[in-house]
């Protein structure tokens, strides 16, 4: 993307040259999330939701009930903002000042649309259980008539993005580095915990593979 192409509502203002624009780089921040933020405004009052995701393309897919607020308000195509962060490290310095934190950021502005055909609304749910743990998606029981009536399933265009990463220790001012204060990162990570069956059922494959993968 070119600096022409850098809208005033996408573009980082501050440490630039952290910014990234590409979506061939936005994308695995999205993609190794679960979760995100999704913020809208309804009249003047501003709500931000935290929701599950799927990207497909330029896409994503969000889900709630039916008779949910935030539902019936994307649904509608207000505006929206669906951030993402994953929290790497954090950065402790020599000066209170320069103390930071590791990260990936992403910021995607867009719109939603409903999805009302049926075989696409399948394919879209399964899309997110599928990003929640893969191989859930052929080895759960599918929606029913009823639990698909009370589910709505959007997919959020993305307009535009951009995101932000920090990495590396921290950055003190060179007066401060004979100061004998430690400094350094204590690296952060989310890992899975040993599944746990419900009614005590053998774990399946998919499952134990998922937990390998999880827990690094």
């Amino acid at each position: 993307m070119t600096k022409k192409e850098i809208s005033k509502r996408i573009k980082v203002r501050r440490e630039t040259d952290r910014a990234l624009y590409e979506r061939a780089e936005i994308y695995p921040i999205v993609d190794a999330a679960i979760l995100c933020h999704v913020g809208f405004a309804d009249g003047d009052q501003p709500f931000v939701i935290p929701m599950a995701l799927a990207r497909d393309g330029d896409s994503l897919y969000l889900h709630g009930p039916t008779k949910g607020r935030i539902m019936k308000h994307l649904g509608a195509g207000a505006k929206a903002c669906v951030t993402i962060t994953h929290l790497d490290g954090l950065v402790l310095a020599k000066s209170q000042f320069h103390h930071s934190l590791n990260y990936r950021s992403a910021v995607l502005f867009g719109t939603c649309q409903e999805i009302k055909d049926p075989a696409e609304k399948n394919l879209g749910l399964k899309a997110l259980v599928k990003h929640l743990a893969e191989g859930q998606e052929s080895y759960a029981r599918e929606g029913d008539p009823g639990e698909l009536k009370a589910t709505t399933l959007l997919r959020f265009q993305i307009e535009e993005a951009s995101a932000k990463i920090r990495t590396g220790p921290p950055i003190d001012r060179a007066e401060d580095h004979h100061l004998e204060i430690w400094a350094g990162t204590i690296p952060l990570s989310q890992k899975a915990g040993e599944p746990v069956s419900e009614e005590g059922e053998d774990i399946p494959d998919h499952i134990e593979a998922l937990y390998r993968k999880l827990k690094g």
